[in-house]
């Protein structure tokens, strides 16, 4: 029998997310209308709404939706925000980014994951996102400050660089310490260099390329 994706798409928001204390209702919203079955490995199109993190390749993972759900609706995002993602992956995230916001702009170190997020963005009719290949740890840099920046792989110490992204009162969500126990953190701009630091809930990801924590050496 075939799946039947929008019921599973209902099933997902209400069964799932809702109960973990995502209540923003422009956020259901969005988890209820992207369509997230294509935004996977057409292998993973069954698991497109389990509560997994679905591979993606290159050792990186397509977070679970209750994980979007809770980021999304931590970041409060306005409809005149212009939001930094640092990890594209397979695009679901920027989309429903791009759906609460003004513009998002979405750097990925893997150009093949950009490729294939452009097609579905594309295919989505979302038309409000940059996409950009580069190493954003140590190397790219963007054009400018943004309401919001999401980190989407883990960290073992921030760098500085993210937060100098910000415009005052913005908010930098980046998941921070040593698997398998990581903590999701929200830093928001409070301006003159200050940043007040909440930590929202604990996760596991894969880290951000050069990002890891360091070797230690076992004698």
């Amino acid at each position: 029998m075939a799946m039947n994706f929008d019921q599973a798409r209902v099933n997902m928001v209400e069964n799932q997310v809702r109960p973990w204390e995502v209540l923003d209702a422009r956020v259901l919203d969005v988890l209820g209308s992207v369509r997230r079955e294509d935004f996977v490995a057409a292998e993973h199109r069954q698991l497109a709404f389990a509560d997994l993190a679905l591979p993606l390749g290159h050792g990186e993972v397509m977070m679970k939706p209750v994980v979007e759900g809770r980021v999304l609706q931590a970041l409060e995002l306005l409809p005149t925000d212009q939001v930094l993602e640092i990890g594209t992956g397979s695009g679901f995230l920027t989309a429903c980014l791009a759906k609460l916001s003004a513009g998002v702009t979405s750097v990925d170190i893997h150009a093949d994951f950009i490729a294939a997020a452009g097609e579905r963005l594309a295919h989505a009719g979302i038309a409000n996102v940059k996409l950009e290949v580069g190493e954003a740890v140590s190397a790219w840099q963007p054009n400018g400050v943004f309401d919001a920046v999401v980190v989407t792989g883990a960290v073992s110490q921030i760098p500085q660089r993210f937060l100098s992204w910000l415009k005052p009162g913005g908010r930098l969500l980046v998941v921070r310490g040593e698997s398998p126990v990581q903590q999701v953190l929200l830093l928001t701009h409070e301006g003159n260099g200050r940043y007040r630091e909440e930590s929202l809930f604990e996760t596991d990801l894969p880290y951000l390329k050069h990002a890891e924590p360091p070797r230690r050496f076992v004698f």
